[in-house]
């Protein structure tokens, strides 16, 4: 079994796990909701009884001997430690996809030490340089990962995540799993793109300028909802070729 096939024979669990993690992570988080609302009444009630005590005199108004019950502070505690195990499935989640990515990372490594060698090779015999996909390639290269133009670029991963993201941002998302959010860090050899900077997620499209700066732009980035037909122009792009036609 190729690295690919066994990467895409682990990828395949990974969405039913993470769904049976977030499950378990938002049953916790109502249960955390409704134990903090009860303590809340409660200790909202017990305030207004030693406020009736000291007006009535039963009870002596010192800081010192005035306290909450134990049961409400019990309920304080284990509303803490639901918080944690929230906490601890967040970062299984995090850490079970960014294993993945990792995988991932080496496998794109080891690809391109491996095309690299080869196009040495080809140099050296006066042949041409393969593309990535085996084939010879004229035109613009495929570096820093880029791939052919015209193509639709997808995430790594699920987004990921993305997500992550995630739980990336502690519990991100709409892009962040049910609007939590979690801090989660960026690679910072993973090459970014579009006018946003940021590393490629989503589907994405190719400038048809071969100039271009950029090169790679996120559809929402760019306003655009499917792959454009015929040629498509960065905003930058279309205002120089705008420009040279006006004069």
């Amino acid at each position: 079994m190729s690295f690919l096939e066994e990467f895409q024979a682990n990828l395949d669990s990974l969405p039913v796990i993470l769904q049976k993690k977030y499950a378990l992570l938002r049953d916790l988080d109502k249960s955390l909701q409704d134990n903090q609302r009860q303590n809340e009444q409660r200790c909202e009630q017990e305030i207004e009884d030693i406020r009736r005590g000291v007006r009535s005199g039963n009870i002596t108004p010192n800081t010192s001997v005035i306290r909450f019950s134990d049961e409400a502070l019990d309920e304080q505690k284990h509303s803490i430690r639901i918080a944690d195990e929230k906490v601890a499935l967040a970062v299984q989640a995090y850490d079970l996809v960014d294993t993945h990515i990792q995988q991932l990372d080496q496998y794109l490594k080891k690809f391109d030490e491996e095309l690299r060698r080869e196009r040495e090779t080809a140099a050296t015999a006066g042949m041409p340089a393969p593309g990535p996909d085996g084939n010879t390639k004229s035109g613009r290269g495929n570096e820093s990962g880029r791939g052919g133009r015209k193509k639709t670029r997808q995430t790594t991963l699920v987004t990921a995540t993305a997500a992550a993201a995630a739980a990336a941002e502690a519990q991100t998302t709409s892009a962040n799993p049910a609007g939590m959010d979690l801090d989660l860090p960026v690679d910072p050899n993973e090459p970014t793109y579009c006018f946003c900077n940021q590393v490629s997620y989503g589907e994405m499209v190719a400038c048809d300028n071969p100039s271009c700066k950029i090169e790679w732009f996120h559809f929402g980035c760019v306003g655009l909802k499917e792959q454009p037909k015929g040629k498509w122009y960065c905003s930058n792009c279309a205002a120089t070729r705008n420009r040279r036609r006006g004069k």
